[in-house]
């Protein structure tokens, strides 16, 4: 126990490198729409950012270049940005993607991670529980990305983590936006609960498996949610 709140500490403390203006600018921007504070074709005010932000023009647009290659934005010739539209049947697509890396993250993860690394990871699971139970939902999302990249890093393959960080970020707007359920909420609860106790157990198969069919429970889900979602919009 004792080990295992070091593990805690050191994490909490741990000092983060300063970001540039220009990563700043980005990182507010990315999270912004993420987070659903600029929606799906909402039209780039940039005076108003620039305000909001206290910027100039210029690290601005540099910021929406980054985010059109990150299909974030669309540029439009002469005519400003607006924020990408997300399609159902492209989340769909990548969350195929994203099961079939969960199972080969899981199996690689059990035969290379250190006890001190399913330590480390067991506490940032815990402190997600504490975000679900006191319903702090943007700190729960967070971390619950956080705790599925660092399984990936686990897994002790730098491609395999860069592929899985790409396609984990074109999902995570969809899966923010689509606001799920506070009953599917606690069901994605226990399925963490339940892969942990696998990759705790060092058990390879059963780990592979439970993240697989996480990810597919999760992809079911949000699609179902965006197409009510684009019902109701059209319906309008």
């Amino acid at each position: 126990m004792a080990d295992l709140l070091a593990v805690k500490i050191k994490s909490s403390t741990a000092a983060k490198p300063r970001m540039s203006l220009h990563e700043d600018v980005v990182a507010r921007l990315r999270d912004m729409i993420l987070h659903g504070e600029l929606s799906p074709g909402e039209w780039i005010a940039e005076m108003k950012l620039c305000n909001d932000l206290a910027i100039s023009r210029t690290p601005l647009r540099e910021a929406l270049k980054v985010l059109a290659s990150e299909s974030l934005i669309t540029l439009l010739p002469n005519r400003g940005a607006i924020v990408a539209d997300i399609r159902v049947e492209e989340i769909a697509e990548l969350f195929e993607i994203m099961d079939a890396l969960e199972a080969l993250i899981g199996r690689l993860a059990v035969e290379r991670a250190s006890d001190a690394d399913i330590a480390s990871l067991q506490a940032m699971h815990e402190t997600m529980v504490a975000h679900h139970d006191g319903g702090a939902r943007d700190a729960y999302f967070d971390l619950n990305q956080a705790i599925h990249q660092r399984i990936a890093e686990l897994s002790g393959n730098a491609s395999l983590a860069s592929t899985y960080a790409g396609f984990a970020g074109k999902i995570k707007r969809a899966r923010y936006l689509a606001n799920l359920s506070d009953a599917r909420w606690a069901e994605s609860v226990r399925e963490h609960k339940g892969f942990m106790e696998a990759f705790a157990n060092r058990d390879a198969a059963s780990f592979s498996l439970l993240l697989k069919e996480h990810s597919e429970n999760t992809g079911a889900v949000v699609c179902a949610r965006l197409r009510d979602r684009a019902s109701i919009q059209g319906g309008k």
